[in-house]
Parts: C-alpha cells; sequence; structure tokens
C-alpha cells in the first residue's frame, strides 16, 4: 500500500480505538510523513502548527465563544423567553414556537449550538415539561433548533470555512447563512406545532412569572438582547468593523449588557467566564492547529488530490455527486464536531467544488445545513447531548423525534440545494463577493 493509504488507515483506525480527532489527524500525519517523505521532515510539525493557527481570522472564534458565554449567564435567554411568550400568548404548540425563535435569535450571538442549546434548555425545559410536552421531545427541538446557530450570522463554523477555503468573503457568508437558518428554523416549527395540535400540548403555561408581564413591559427587558444581531451585522454591513473586530465589539456590548443592565453578572462571574472560554478555545485551536500536520502531509504525498480525483471519477452528474456528498457529509455530522469536519473534508472537496464550478459560498451554506442536522442526530449529536443532560433523560429516547425533525430540516436544505438564490440574494443585493 502507499504511504498515504497507510496515512488514511491509520487515521480511521485511531478514531474508532477512540482516541480524540485533534491527535487522531497529528499521528496519522506523522505517520504519512515517515513513511511517504522522510522521518526528517518530522521537523516541521512545529512549522505546520503554528501556521495552522497564525491567522487573523481565527481570533474571532474565541471572542464569539466568549460571546455566547456572556449572553448566557446575563440572563439573556430568560429575557427573550418571556418576551416570546408575551408576544404569542397561549394556544397549542406555543412554547415550541418560543423555544424554536429564542434558539434562532440566541444563535445570532453566540454562534455556536452546543452554548445555544444550553442556555435556552435551561429556561426553557421546566416550563414545557410543566405544560404536558414530554421530556424528550423538548430536548430534541430545542437540540435541533439550537443548530441554526451554525449557519445564522455570527457562526463559528462559516469563519472556519472562510478560512479554509481561499478567497471567500466571511462578510457574504455570513449574509448567505441568514435566511437559509431562518428557513431551517421555520421548518422545525412545522412539525412540531403539527404534533403539539395532535397530541394536545398546550403553550400557554408561562415561565414563573411572566404571566404578570404585557408585550410592551418584555418588549423593553429583551431589547438589549435582539439588539446584539443587529449591533453585529449592522457593523458589519455599514464596514464599521472587520468580522473579528464584530467579534471585540460583541464581548464588550455582551458584557455592558450583563454588568449594567440585567445586573446578573458580576466582575466574579466575568473572569470565571474568561477562563470557561480559554478552555473551549483551546480545544478548538488544538483540533485546529494539529490538523495542520495532517493538511500539510496529505498535500505533499497528494493525497486530498488522489481522492478528489477518483470522487469526481464517480459519476459526471453534478447533482448525483451533490446528494453523495451531502450524504457523506451528514455522516460525519453525527461522529464528528463542525471544526474537524472541515479540516478533514474540505481539502479533498475543493477540487471537486471547482470541477464542477460550483458557488463556494453556496456549497459553504449547504455544508454547514448538513453539519447542523448532525448536531441532532445520534450516535454523536453535540447539541442532544447537551439538552439531554439538562433533562436527565437518556440519548436514546430522543431517537424517534430527531429522526423527525432530521426530515424536516433535510427539506430545508434540499430547497436550498435547489434554489441556490435562497442563499445567494441577501449577500448579491448587500454588493458582497460571492464567487
Amino acid at each position: 500500500m502507499t504511504p498515504d493509504v497507510w496515512m488514511i488507515l491509520a487515521f480511521a483506525g485511531l478514531l474508532i480505538a477512540g482516541v480524540p480527532v485533534a491527535f487522531s489527524l497529528a499521528l496519522s500525519g506523522a505517520v504519512g510523513i515517515v513513511l511517504g517523505l522522510s522521518p526528517e521532515m518530522l521537523a516541521t510539525l512545529g512549522t505546520n502548527t503554528y501556521n495552522s493557527i497564525a491567522k487573523y481570522p481565527l481570533i474571532a472564534i474565541p471572542l464569539f465563544i466568549l460571546t455566547g458565554l456572556i449572553f448566557e449567564r446575563a440572563g439573556v435567554a430568560l429575557r427573550l423567553v418571556r418576551f416570546a411568550q408575551a408576544l404569542i400568548g397561549p394556544r397549542h404548540g406555543g412554547l415550541a414556537l418560543v423555544a424554536v425563535l429564542v434558539c434562532m435569535i440566541m444563535g445570532g450571538m453566540s454562534g455556536s449550538g452546543p452554548a445555544d442549546a444550553a442556555a435556552v434548555a435551561m429556561v426553557m425545559l421546566p416550563s414545557m415539561t410543566k405544560a404536558g410536552y414530554p421530556k424528550p421531545f423538548s430536548a430534541t427541538l430545542i437540540a435541533a433548533s439550537a443548530s441554526t446557530a451554525i449557519l445564522i450570522p455570527p457562526s463559528v463554523a462559516l469563519i472556519l470555512y472562510s478560512i479554509v477555503v481561499p478567497g471567500v468573503d466571511l462578510r457574504a457568508l455570513f449574509a448567505a447563512g441568514l435566511f437559509p437558518g431562518i428557513l431551517a428554523g421555520l421548518s422545525l416549527l412545522v412539525p412540531a406545532l403539527l404534533v403539539s395540535k395532535r397530541y394536545g400540548w398546550e403553550g400557554g403555561t408561562p415561565v414563573e412569572g411572566a404571566e404578570r408581564l404585557s408585550v410592551k413591559t418584555t418588549f423593553k427587558q429583551a431589547l438589549p438582547a435582539l439588539f446584539a444581531p443587529v449591533l453585529i451585522l449592522g457593523g458589519l454591513r455599514s464596514g464599521l468593523f472587520t468580522p473579528t473586530e464584530a467579534a471585540v465589539v460583541a464581548v464588550a456590548y455582551g458584557a455592558a449588557v450583563g454588568l449594567f443592565l440585567t445586573r446578573e453578572l458580576s466582575w466574579r462571574d466575568l473572569w470565571e467566564l474568561f477562563g470557561e472560554a480559554a478552555i473551549i478555545s483551546g480545544v478548538v485551536m488544538l483540533i485546529i492547529a494539529l490538523a495542520g500536520i495532517f493538511a500539510w502531509a496529505g498535500t505533499m504525498l497528494g493525497t486530498f488530490r488522489h481522492l478528489a480525483e477518483w470522487i469526481i471519477g464517480l459519476t459526471d452528474n453534478g447533482v448525483l455527486l451533490l446528494i453523495l456528498i451531502m450524504l457523506a457529509v451528514l455522516v460525519a455530522g453525527m461522529l464528528l464536531d463542525a471544526i474537524s469536519i472541515y479540516l478533514i473534508m474540505m481539502p479533498i472537496l475543493i477540487p471537486v467544488m471547482q470541477h464542477f464550478e460550483w458557488n463556494p459560498v453556496w456549497f459553504g451554506i449547504l455544508l454547514a445545513m448538513n453539519i447542523a442536522i448532525g448536531q441532532f442526530t445520534p450516535p454523536v449529536a453535540v447539541n442532544l447531548m447537551v439538552t439531554t443532560e439538562v433533562a436527565k433523560i437518556r440519548l436514546e429516547h430522543t431517537l424517534g423525534w430527531a429522526l423527525l425533525f432530521v426530515l424536516a430540516m433535510s427539506c430545508a436544505l434540499a430547497l436550498v440545494a435547489i434554489f441556490p438564490g435562497i442563499a445567494l440574494w441577501l449577500p448579491r443585493v448587500l454588493g458582497y463577493n460571492v464567487g
């Protein structure tokens, strides 16, 4: 067998053995270097890991992670829930509608599905259970709705995609993700409302204290949270700041809201959140850094080129190949996180994308939608793991509901695939380069 085959087999074997993704990438890359190049080339390991993370746009990732943690601790989710409940009022499926809408708004602040799921689940699950919703349904709905966070800007996944794929404007990606993200959220509402009506689940049980609040009062309380996405996207559109600078503004704004407006965040809490964000970001950056070894080895050995040529050779039908790629990414999303998927698959998919002349912005949104579906699809469903932990139920209890929402969001994915304008219209109107 050739060295690049040994490298791929080593990576697969390490993953099956339970080795973390970051170290599986690094070790298999080292195997490829030793067998295909020379042991002396292992001296490049330090340079490759450094070059992987020495990129200015990556600064936005830990900052947006910190933003999500700050808004979660600042009581923003509860205020959004109260406003949504006051706005919607008592009705069948009311709380389901509230959960989806709040997840989508929170996604416009954090860019992280698990953080979004945790914040909303802690607020919504008790009231949904009290209103008669089964815990498996509630946990799955929140997990699925939180997955829209990697589509609705700002998105950590789209930031990484813009770095991995050369020449893609991050602002165009952010704009392109907005309507598909909203469409994905609306696609979840359809089965949620139908099921709620079918079983007579009432959505009128308010969160504690919400019954005394009017739409006007709750809107005033939720206004700082509702303004956050406007601030981030408005600043990007006006050119006032870059995407990386937008992350800094989001952190400062979130801290100001928590410290001085909601007053639910103390300086001690803020210091603790810095540490928590550093730990989460450290894991992300470690994956990116060690993936640099795998990427360099795969490029030098021609592994990615060989795999891309093999994929292109499967069929001349671009539509059929796109369907096959989407299915492969969906399976990968069930097993791996978004960052690992981009780092592993994009070096292979970029030549395929260029061969069939697929729009890189549109293709990036399709990948993000697929990965979003994977975030709540067992066996490894990161969002679902968070919500089932909050709900104190087993993951397998949610399987039936997860399949229902997978089908619903797959319909949204199909619409974006068939009609690229859903993703590309807004960035074109805003004047961004969409390729």
